[in-house]
């Protein structure tokens, strides 16, 4: 039995899987190791049940579990064939289905022989290869889900807003806890920076030991299931070596929001000394480290991004930057520091974007830079991302690439501190906390 209670809501993706609810499409939600997939198919299931949609119509697989350790394909269609009621529509849910060799024969049967409604979740990028949708021939839909964003920290952390109007007419937040204590909105977001996004950290509270352990698990659990074991049945190029991969992530993590070739973190790893095994001659090749970042996006730990020409109006073949899931298992690999936090800021600004539905790509005008172009349907948003706005040397920094952009789209700078003017020549520049909780 499903306890709805204890369920925390993620209501941002629970809508899109209940607006799919009934339809054709089998509904995949993908996404890094323990972001919340399980719960969100759990609170599908309580959904359903409020229905009116009946026990014997429902069920539910978690192929994490030892009980369906050794299940194939014929396997799993034996099993639910077995569970189908007569002229009822039955509810399928495969939780981390790619486990199950030749899982897509047996979907693909169900559609075809059930009156039914699938829900799967993975937590591989290959669940969507092309090998894939020759099976479903389209017939499917991603749901792509994420760490916890600020306002779901918040309310996963039982803290609620209370605004409150300054004396100079604006708007104060403060958050306040179960206990009722007030904190100012800085204060948990710093929390929220040191900690990251991940659901279970909810469970152990804000503790750094508990957390470290938590994300620790994560971060091993990632990589031993998603990336090495999984490259193994897949046959193709095979991701053998722990400490290279490792290397590479570390690189990455540091390097978030830096723009990075496959070509260069060999080569930077070999001149820094990270690769000192006496078997290695030189840099691993080219090829070898796009494998192993191929396989960090594939497990959805890392997300890559792309340049755009705004004034060519193309994508550009030039460095891109990567970006990590959470920032968090960021500090887990890392350690805590301060030096870098505009990156680590503009990290959580990416997947801001990502969850609000916008496709995002790096903007060039001229020789420079606009943080991220952020697009959907015909509406266009333009970000550049700093830590303050009051220096005078960093607005005419952040403004110059936003203000050599001619079109009327808007365009926003987003800072942890603002300044007083709320906008320059029609660029706003907005609160990123207050950004974060709109």
């Amino acid at each position: 039995m499903i306890n709805s209670q204890k369920l925390r809501k993620r209501d941002l993706y629970l809508d899109k899987l209940i607006a799919f609810q009934d339809t054709e499409p089998v509904k995949i939600i993908t996404g890094i190791r323990r972001c919340g997939k399980s719960s969100v198919l759990k609170l599908m299931i309580a959904h359903l049940k409020e229905k009116g949609i009946a026990e014997d119509q429902i069920v539910e697989m978690n192929f994490e579990s030892h009980a369906f350790r050794k299940m194939t394909g014929d396997n799993l269609y034996d099993y639910i064939k077995a569970r189908i009621q007569p002229k009822k529509r039955m509810y399928l849910f495969f939780d981390e289905v790619q486990r199950v060799p030749e899982w897509e024969d047996a979907v693909n049967s169900f559609r075809v022989d059930f009156d039914c409604d699938i829900y799967i979740t993975g937590s591989n990028a290959y669940l969507l290869s092309s090998e894939y949708s020759t099976y479903l021939s389209g017939r499917s839909v991603e749901i792509k889900m994420l760490p916890l964003s600020f306002s779901e920290f918040l309310s996963f952390h039982d803290f609620k807003i209370k605004e409150s109007e300054t004396v100079l007419g604006g708007v104060h937040r403060q958050a306040i806890d179960k206990y009722g204590e007030r904190y100012e909105l800085r204060e948990v977001f710093d929390a929220y920076m040191h900690f990251g996004g991940m659901p279970g950290i909810a469970d152990v509270g804000l503790d750094q030991e508990k957390a470290m352990a938590l994300l620790e698990g994560i971060y091993s659990t990632v990589v031993m299931r998603d990336i090495l074991e999984r490259e193994n049945r897949r046959g193709l190029k095979r991701i053998t070596d722990p400490i290279l991969l490792r290397k590479i992530i570390l690189f990455l993590a540091d390097n978030v929001g830096s723009s990075v070739s496959v070509s260069s973190i060999g080569n930077t790893l070999v001149n820094e000394g990270l690769l000192e095994d006496g078997k290695r001659k030189g840099s691993p090749s080219a090829h070898t480290v796009q494998a192993y970042v191929n396989a960090l996006l594939e497990a959805f730990f890392f997300y890559d991004i792309k340049r755009f020409d705004i004034k060519g109006k193309d994508y550009l073949r030039t460095l891109g930057k990567y970006y990590i899931v959470d920032i968090g298992l960021r500090n887990y690999l890392l350690g805590f520091r301060d030096r870098d936090s505009g990156h680590a800021i503009e990290n959580v600004v990416y997947f801001e974007l990502l969850r609000r539905g916008y496709d995002v790509a790096i903007g060039k005008v001229d020789n420079m830079e606009v943080d991220f172009i952020a697009s959907k349907m015909d509406d266009k948003l333009y970000v550049q991302v700093t830590e303050s706005m009051i220096s005078e040397n960093i607005r005419r920094r952040e403004l110059a690439p936003l203000q050599k952009i001619s079109d009327n789209y808007e365009k926003i700078i987003l800072s942890l501190d603002p300044g007083l003017n709320p906008s320059y020549e029609g660029i706003k520049s907005i609160d990123l906390i207050d950004w974060l909780v709109r």
